[in-house]
């Protein structure tokens, strides 16, 4: 049985810093990750990938030079580190994993959610 549990959320000031952590279980080939998000009345949005080996990643505009992806495969951990939060960073963060190394862009391509972890930015 598969199991991702995201850690690490809460409330932060804007400018402040936020470490997420996804931890996996029950996957054993090789398998990308991700981070989404979804804020109160919008859609689910992606916001970083990395694949199995960790060498490749993507973020999306809006938090590209501020947030960094990574992964300990040996802990089986996924990390999310989120600088210089900003007000618009507030939502409900997910990991997400798929049955590939190579990741994906669209919540659609991954075949396991974590239960997500509230992030909350106030001024």
């Amino acid at each position: 049985q598969v199991q991702l549990v995201e850690s690490g959320g809460g409330s932060v000031q804007a400018g402040g810093s936020l470490r997420l952590s996804c931890a996996a279980s029950g996957l054993f080939r090789q398998y990308a990750m991700g981070w989404f998000r979804q804020a109160t009345g919008k859609e689910r949005e992606f916001v970083a990938a990395i694949g199995w080996s960790g060498v490749t990643t993507y973020y999306a505009d809006s938090v590209k030079g501020r947030f960094t992806i990574s992964r300990d495969n040996v802990k089986r951990t996924m990390y999310l580190q989120m600088n210089s939060l900003k007000l618009e960073d507030t939502a409900i963060y997910y990991c997400a994993a798929r049955n590939s190394p190579s990741y994906a862009l669209s919540p659609g391509n991954y075949d396991y959610w974590g239960q997500g972890t509230q992030v909350t930015v106030s001024s």
